[in-house]
């Protein structure tokens, strides 16, 4: 009898561990994960919040949802690393703890990504109320490049005040919150000084992360020659790539006169120096972008530089600029890498931005619109173009956190606090 028992308790556990079930299987999906070069059609299967496997034909018997991702693309989730979500109620505060940034969650999700590092909003005095805010209030996983200036991007006065650029005391917050903080920022000086870019390395330095530049303006302009050969580190990333400002303010990596690429950026490239879209309100052209990119000049990271003065404008969001540099001609697996891979690497999160077996499963599914399209910069320049990005679904931390069209099987409409605590007020008989 025992030994009936025992062939009986062995046939049921095999048949366990060969029904294994799964928390999502995104079936039939066109996956690009460039880590691990994968670009074909696989199926995607999740379980305790990480990747468990990508392969042909996994079968979704047993999984809690299926996913039909046929005709779609399946991708990490989205990195963006230029955007400005250190919103608040203090009106002359601008992107610190100001009221235009904007709150992650209402941005992200809803265009597949999930990871987004805001720009310099804080600096090493406003961090805490960053923190306590955003970072631990959001869904989203919200990153920071600490502003080197003490105040954070306040504006005005505040960004050129050089004494408050310190660079012991960023780098003191910044190993302090090493879970949190990637980097560090420079951003809107005038000036021809160049101390301002040499504390924000030398705060790179002493934590050892990459800083991100916003070039000031200065007539006039200071070399970036210069910026990218002498004054950066191999890993340290230009934002703003492919801007034009009025009024010789700024040196282009376009001639403007010849349209072609000044050659000491393709060598800055090769140097190291991270090029960063950083489109912007106010910091893209295609006079920059359309000869760079026939050049063979891409970014390597796609960013947004999101805020209220450039959601509404031409920028958009993420998958807008994403489809722009594909209607310029670039290959829809290079932007997919420049937004994922590509900029987790530069943030040093590696742990990010693929689809490994064992990766935290942040997954972006894309639909590729096809029609007729317009896409215009801040000049009014527009092209036509004939591809489209829209996020049909995001997943993060392996819980569907955003469904466009219901293509989840069954549909779960994800819990957010705001709702469960709606529900706990209903249930005590207080809400409607």
């Amino acid at each position: 009898m025992q030994k009936v028992l025992f062939t009986l308790f062995m046939l049921l556990a095999v048949c366990a561990a060969n029904a294994q079930t799964y928390s999502i299987v995104i079936k039939e999906g066109h996956v690009i994960d460039p880590k691990n070069n994968i670009n074909g059609i696989m199926d995607v299967a999740i379980t305790d919040g990480k990747i468990v496997q990508v392969a042909k034909n996994i079968d979704p018997k047993g999984a809690t949802q299926v996913v039909n991702a046929k005709g779609m693309y399946v991708t990490p989730g989205i990195i963006d690393i230029h955007g400005h979500v250190f919103i608040g109620t203090e009106p002359d505060h601008y992107l610190s703890n100001g009221l235009t940034a904007v709150m992650p969650d209402g941005f992200t999700f809803r265009v597949g990504c999930t990871t987004i590092v805001d720009c310099g909003g804080a600096g090493w005095k406003s961090f805490p109320t960053f923190k306590k805010n955003i970072i631990d209030n959001s869904q989203t996983r919200v990153l920071s490049f600490l502003n080197i200036v003490g105040e954070g991007m306040r504006g005005g006065a505040y960004e050129q005040d050089i004494n408050d650029m310190n660079p012991k005391m960023a780098a003191m917050v910044a190993k302090q919150n090493k879970e949190y903080v990637v980097g560090f920022k420079l951003a809107h000086f005038q000036g021809p000084e160049w101390t301002p870019v040499d504390r924000v390395v030398e705060a790179g330095k002493l934590a050892n992360m990459p800083v991100i530049i916003d070039f000031g303006g200065n007539n006039p302009p200071l070399s970036i020659e210069e910026l990218f050969m002498k004054r950066l580190r191999p890993g340290d990333i230009y934002t703003h790539t492919y801007t034009l400002l009025d009024g010789n303010v700024r040196e282009t990596v376009v001639d403007e006169a010849t349209k072609k690429v000044k050659p000491f950026v393709f060598e800055a490239q090769k140097r190291g120096i991270i090029f960063d879209v950083g489109y912007g309100g106010a910091s893209f052209n295609f006079t920059q972008a359309i000869p760079a990119l026939k050049a063979g000049f891409f970014p390597n990271t796609i960013s947004t530089d999101l805020h209220t003065g450039s959601m509404n404008g031409s920028m958009k969001d993420i998958l807008s600029i994403m489809s722009k540099f594909v209607n310029m001609g670039m290959d829809e697996a290079s932007v997919i890498k420049a937004s994922t891979w590509a900029p987790a690497q530069v943030i040093k999160r590696e742990e990010l931005g693929h689809m490994s077996v064992g990766a935290i499963a942040d997954v972006a599914i894309l639909n590729m619109r096809e029609g007729n399209f317009g896409f215009y910069d801040k000049t009014g320049y527009k092209i036509e173009g004939k591809k489209k990005f829209e996020c049909e679904m995001t997943i993060k931390d392996g819980k569907i956190v955003y469904d466009l069209n219901g293509i989840a099987n069954p549909v779960v409409v994800p819990k957010t606090a705001s709702t469960q605590k709606a529900s706990s007020t209903s249930a005590k008989g207080g809400g409607h």
